[in-house]
């Protein structure tokens, strides 16, 4: 494939520049075969790109894949066959990976289209957290990129604590009001005696408590997005007004004349079922059929329970209390098992902190876990027998060498990929690991001689 890459790597240049973004064509090696204008200028050193690494050509750049718990989603990819969306920090900033395989005419997989969007640190923030490669939740990414870039009303329908707020947020930072406010409103906590005020505004001297003019969430939203959550909660009398504000792009302060105008996007999202509230009389069908214009149905955390593994990663990246931590892999079992998650996402979080503020040593193990989550996964994970690592504070005391070297024969007799992967999942260079498991080849002949 050398010889024909190069006759067609002018028409593969001319095509990735049609790409706004930083965009390069990869083998499966990372070998760079096309770069477009974009990349070059952000990622390049003036020097040729075609036949060097990527991972060299962003190292350089600032932005090592193999620090800062960065992933390079090409081994995924190139197992999966289906497209991979990772968040890498640099030096110089965030940076959002989209990777999607390219297959040849026997639909084998031959090459890989990294695109690349830098990213300011809220929308990493926000990227980090909508991981996953559920196929229901790959669906819930490819129904938000596809409608973020546009100006249609945004309903986010999920049980709560699905990643609704997330939802909403990577939907502002993928549109064009991404420069401006997000702006999010609890419907569900404002009593309606303040509810037109806070949504608002009001005029000084409206009524009693009213000292001062006060600027309302829908004026603060303007040229942002404007985030309703738990929108079924807004009072029916309340609701007429909301139409009004969506239906005109005006609003009056409470206790105003003078009509003011706010353009936002507008995103909401409920756990209650809308539908039959309308069919009940409890919710207008007017206002519904504004807010529905497109519905995203976010899953419950036990229908991707294979995300579970990347949500962990995340989150204890994220805490405080977790630094540092690991989860044992009987606890990511447990966690995998055959518990519901009334709580979704939100609750897997909360076990997390628990869990590692109950951790002495480096493992999250089982029994940091909460009682209920345990009884629900021990028929599922009692004939778990996988070769367990030694953990400190749990196995005997031993020098710290000595439990090194026996971690190294566990994860070399665990690991089923090679030596480079390996390397890579324990967070040190191939060099190093191979003079570490040399060390132990030696020491293990060293006794046999003896």
């Amino acid at each position: 494939m050398t010889d024909s890459s190069r006759q067609w790597r002018p028409e593969m240049t001319s095509l990735l520049d049609c790409f706004g973004t930083p965009a390069v064509l990869l083998r499966a090696d990372q070998t760079v075969l096309a770069a477009n204008r974009a990349y070059r200028r952000t990622y390049g050193d003036g020097k040729p790109l075609q036949g060097r690494r990527c991972s060299e050509v962003m190292a350089e750049a600032g932005h090592d894949c193999r620090q800062k718990g960065n992933h390079c989603p090409l081994d995924a990819c190139r197992r999966s066959g289906t497209e991979q969306h990772v968040v890498h920090d640099g030096v110089s900033g965030s940076a959002q990976v989209d990777l999607y395989p390219i297959r040849d005419d026997n639909a084998e997989v031959a090459y890989f289209l990294e695109l690349l969007l830098p990213m300011r640190a809220e929308a990493a923030q926000a990227a980090r957290v909508m991981v996953g490669n559920a196929p229901v939740w790959r669906n819930v990414v490819a129904l938000i990129r596809r409608v973020a870039p546009s100006d249609a009303a945004v309903l986010l329908l999920g049980e709560s604590g699905t990643g609704k707020e997330l939802a909403a947020a990577a939907v502002h930072q993928g549109s064009h009001c991404r420069n401006g406010p997000f702006v999010p409103v609890d419907c569900s906590g404002l009593p309606e005696t303040l509810f037109e005020s806070e949504l608002f505004g009001h005029e000084k001297g409206a009524f009693t408590g009213a000292h001062s003019r006060k600027i309302g969430l829908v004026e603060a939203a303007n040229g942002g997005t404007l985030f309703l959550d738990e929108v079924g909660d807004i009072p029916l009398s309340l609701q007429v007004k909301l139409l009004r504000l969506l239906e005109t792009g005006q609003f009056r302060r409470v206790g105003g004349v003078e009509p003011i105008r706010s353009q936002f996007r507008l995103v909401s999202a409920t756990h209650r079922p809308l539908e039959r509230m309308v069919a009940e009389e409890r919710f207008r069908q007017d206002l519904y059929y504004r807010l529905n214009t497109f519905p995203i149905a976010l899953p419950p955390l036990r229908e991707r329970r294979e995300d579970i593994p990347l949500l962990a990663e995340a989150m204890l990246e994220r805490l405080p209390a977790a630094r540092g931590l690991r989860l044992h892999e009987d606890s990511l079992a447990l966690l995998r098992g055959e518990y519901a998650y009334p709580g979704n996402i939100r609750e897997l979080r909360n076990i997390l902190e628990r869990a590692a503020l109950l951790a002495d040593g480096v493992w999250i193990l089982p029994e940091h876990l909460p009682d209920g989550l345990r009884r629900a996964s021990a028929g599922e994970n009692a004939a778990v027998s996988a070769p367990r690592p030694p953990v400190p504070g749990v196995d005997a005391i031993i020098p710290l060498a000595d439990l090194e070297a026996q971690y190294l024969r566990w994860a070399r007799g665990s690991h089923e990929g090679d030596r480079r992967s390996l390397a890579r999942r324990l967070g040190v260079s191939e060099r190093t690991l191979y003079r570490k498991l040399d060390a132990l080849r030696s020491h293990a002949q060293h006794r046999v001689e003896s």
